[in-house]
């Protein structure tokens, strides 16, 4: 037989009472946090940004330096991801690298730029493998101005508070001071560039054009695909 206390039983009707009369507290909290969550979440994901490709007429202006050209990696070999976290930079085999066609749009890249006669005076790289690769098929004339940076690493597995360095760094080499009459050239990754402006460049192999306005402004200018360059570099 169960042995139940007679205060217990008396105290019974008090606590139910308690409790419905907290319940609609509790489904108001429910509530609140829902309505108030919820728009936070969606404004995460959002973006204004609006994508635009580069003319002829703005391709040409590019002859005349002043512009930084944000160049995403060549294609890649999807079959593997990178490791989390890449411990070492220089170890491929941990790392999502070209392929083939990557190779090849590396290579196509340099030579459009070059007979389109668009001046560049440095080329600053991310020191994953498939950046310093794209780098080094595309500019092979500059083999010894490639410089290699932590600050266009791909940011793709850091947390919020790791990327801030990453962002700050190179948004200090974007605003930097440019030689005259020339252009500067950053291969690195789309997270990044989401990062910086709210832009996740597609497809690899994109020219992404930036431009300085008054020394600490980032104005985008435009895009140029593999595609279009083939037509505006002829």
């Amino acid at each position: 037989m169960l042995n139940i206390k007679r205060s217990h039983l008396l105290d019974f009707p008090t606590r139910c009472a308690r409790i419905a009369c907290q319940a609609p507290l509790l489904l108001l909290t429910y509530l609140c946090l829902f309505c108030f969550a919820a728009p936070v979440q969606a404004q995460e994901k959002k973006t204004d940004f609006v994508e635009k490709w580069i003319d002829q007429n703005q391709f040409n202006e590019l002859k005349q330096g002043g512009f930084v050209l944000y160049l995403r990696h060549g294609t890649t070999d999807n079959s593997r991801d990178d490791a989390a976290p890449i411990t070492d930079y220089a170890n491929c085999e941990t790392q999502r690298i070209l392929n083939e066609d990557g190779r090849k749009l590396a290579v196509r890249i340099g030579v459009l730029l070059k007979r389109a006669k668009i001046p560049i005076a440095q080329v600053f790289h991310s020191p994953l493998c498939r950046a310093r690769e794209t780098a080094e098929l595309a500019f092979p004339h500059m083999a010894k101005q490639l410089q290699s940076t932590l600050s266009l690493a791909s940011s793709s597995n850091f947390t919020s508070a790791e990327k801030v360095p990453l962002q700050r760094d190179s948004r200090k080499l974007i605003l930097s001071a440019l030689p005259d009459d020339t252009n500067r050239v950053l291969v690195s990754h789309a997270p990044n560039l989401f990062d910086l402006i709210g832009y996740f460049v597609k497809p690899e192999g994109t020219i992404v054009v930036l431009r300085v306005i008054e020394k600490d402004h980032i104005e985008y200018v435009g895009s140029i695909p593999p595609k279009l360059l083939e037509q505006l570099a002829k």
